[in-house]
């Protein structure tokens, strides 16, 4: 009898249940310690099974990211939409990102803080759209922060580009110091109840910010 032919949305749920399960099993064992037999023991199927889904452990890793970066982009985006206010937009925007990583700790992670390959260990190889393409996907979130930096004053007037980027990067450098101690647990040394202070800092990172941007409103003046 011919193989029944599988409609598109359950080679959709396969693929999701296989990414799903590969993250957790990083998460466990390490990227080194990740594998297609491993993979398939976790499913209970075989690993051959698995490469009717995804070529090779690789484009797992690199789907698990994109998908991580595009649900990031998401959630960022409607928090920005949410608010009609330059202030609004970029406080909810800081929430939401600090909300993810603490939320999806093994996907922030993986995405952010383990040692994994990136972009260019994959130059030259078979599997460098995929890398180029989780890359791009990745420096949408950045992108969107920085243009709504750019955006924050108002009235027709912007905040140069070198400027709102290095914001960019002073406010992640924050969030993501505190995300990190958080998940990795070292905060939990520091403070007896670290997730108590996730809004007075996020406040006190918005102050900063706002501080940060009148003064780079002084200089470009």
């Amino acid at each position: 009898m011919p193989k029944v032919q599988r409609k598109p949305e359950e080679i959709d749920a396969i693929r999701a249940e296989i990414l799903d399960q590969a993250l957790e099993l990083i998460a466990e064992a390490g990227y080194k310690g990740f594998s297609m037999r491993k993979l398939g023991t976790r499913l209970g199927i075989a690993a051959k099974t698995i490469y009717n889904y995804f070529h090779n452990k690789d484009e797992i890793y690199l789907s698990i990211l994109t998908r991580g970066f595009e649900a990031l982009y998401a959630q960022c985006a409607a928090a920005n939409g949410n608010h009609p206010d330059p202030t609004g937009k970029i406080a909810a925007m800081c929430r939401k990102y600090v909300d993810f990583g603490l939320e999806h700790a093994n996907l922030y992670n993986l995405m952010f803080t383990w040692h994994v390959p990136k972009f260019r260990d994959y130059v030259g190889t078979e599997m460098e759209p995929a890398a180029r393409l989780e890359l791009e996907t990745g420096l949408k979130v950045s992108r969107l922060f920085i243009d709504t930096i750019r955006a924050y004053p108002g009235g027709g007037q912007t905040v140069p580009e070198d400027d709102a980027r290095f914001l960019m990067i002073q406010f992640w450098s924050q969030a993501h110091g505190y995300i990190a101690g958080i998940n990795n647990t070292l905060l939990d040394y520091m403070h007896e109840t670290p997730l108590a202070i996730k809004n007075r800092l996020i406040d006190s990172m918005l102050d900063n910010f706002r501080a940060a941007v009148v003064a780079c409103e002084r200089t470009s003046s």
